[in-house]
């Protein structure tokens, strides 16, 4: 993905936590809606959700693309379980402030350091127009964690392709603009 860390607990993104076709009347109540999805599914208390609205208040969670990333404040983690995420769908879109209409809200809950990690892996994937297009219009939760699951496999394949190309190139054989680079110079 830009993907998900392969070295992630299985169950990161759980089925359960997967929410279509839900309706918000504002940024706060999409903001509570997705912390509620991380406490249902026993990763965070309830008190990180407070930690969600806080963040929002900092800096704005919204990627572009239609595409929220809601997460609780460094100070939030003492609230944190286990490592989690949620995915909820506002297809009727949810005002987030200065123009921005955002119809999918994926909150985090990270329990150590990984949360940056999460974040740009997720950041990476959903600011492609036509995966975070798919993810807007998934019609069940089966939709939407292939097509994440997809998106992680694409970018293994980029990575086992620039390990290729990175073999190709240091195979031991002389590098001949190496080489005269450093004709002249002595050892």
């Amino acid at each position: 993905m830009g993907r998900l860390p392969a070295d992630l607990p299985a169950g990161v993104l759980a089925h359960e936590a997967v929410r279509l076709g839900q309706r918000a009347s504002d940024k706060l109540d999409a903001l509570r809606r997705s912390g509620a999805v991380l406490v249902d599914v026993g990763a965070v208390d309830s008190g990180y959700v407070d930690a969600m609205l806080a963040r929002e208040e900092l800096v704005s969670t919204f990627m572009g693309e239609g595409v929220a990333i809601p997460h609780g404040t460094n100070e939030a983690k003492a609230f944190v379980h286990r490592t989690a995420l949620g995915f909820l769908q506002f297809p009727d879109g949810v005002d987030w402030g200065d123009g921005a209409i955002v119809t999918v809200c994926i909150p985090i809950a990270a329990a150590g350091g990984e949360h940056l990690a999460l974040l740009s892996a997720l950041a990476t994937v959903l600011v492609d127009p036509d995966k975070a297009s798919a993810l807007r219009s998934a019609a069940s939760a089966d939709d939407v964690l292939a097509i994440l699951a997809a998106a992680a496999a694409e970018e293994d394949d980029e990575v086992d392709d620039d390990v290729d190309e990175e073999d190709e190139i240091d195979d031991g054989s002389p590098d001949p603009e190496r080489a005269v680079a450093t004709e002249g110079v002595q050892s």
